[in-house]
């Protein structure tokens, strides 16, 4: 009827399989965009991270509560600490290494607490917080092992 030159493909229709993955693909991409769009579902991952950071800080904040000064047990497990995570860069006797001598007058204070938040925080210029390997408790533990130290 039509005799034309022309090809005609008029009469070829979309494969079923091709059709389906076209319209999931479609409502895949406005399920995403609703459900991760923070001006539409509020979601956002600035949020979560934001979240996980504050429990965090609530966990790191621990400084001890708790002096181990004089307790023996206390210093002896310092001691044990301070040769794992310390004597590296102090030495194990504490007298300076690539960090400085412990036993004398410290730059950045000397009473129990300002230790306390030296080794917990860390100090500028290669000292690093140990507060979230070691944890409040054995924080202050070698605080007694050094104060210990201090007065011999």
């Amino acid at each position: 009827m039509n005799d034309t030159p022309e090809i005609q493909e008029g009469h070829n229709i979309i494969p079923k399989g091709w059709l389906v993955f076209f319209i999931a693909a479609i409502v895949f991409l406005i399920w995403y965009v609703v459900s991760y769009t923070p001006a539409i579902s509020g979601w956002s991952y600035y949020k979560k991270y934001e979240q996980e950071m504050a429990a965090a800080a609530k966990k790191a904040t621990g400084i001890p509560a708790a002096s181990y000064a004089g307790n023996e047990k206390a210093i002896s497990e310092g001691k044990e600490i301070f040769a794992s995570n310390c004597a590296a860069c102090h030495n194990a006797d504490a007298t300076g290494g690539i960090g400085p001598n412990l036993t004398t007058n410290l730059k950045y204070g000397s009473t129990e607490n300002d230790i306390i938040a030296s080794v917990a925080k860390g100090r500028p210029n290669g000292m690093p917080g140990f507060l979230p390997q070691l944890g409040s408790d054995r924080v202050g533990k070698v605080v007694a092992y050094l104060e210990k130290l201090r007065k011999k």
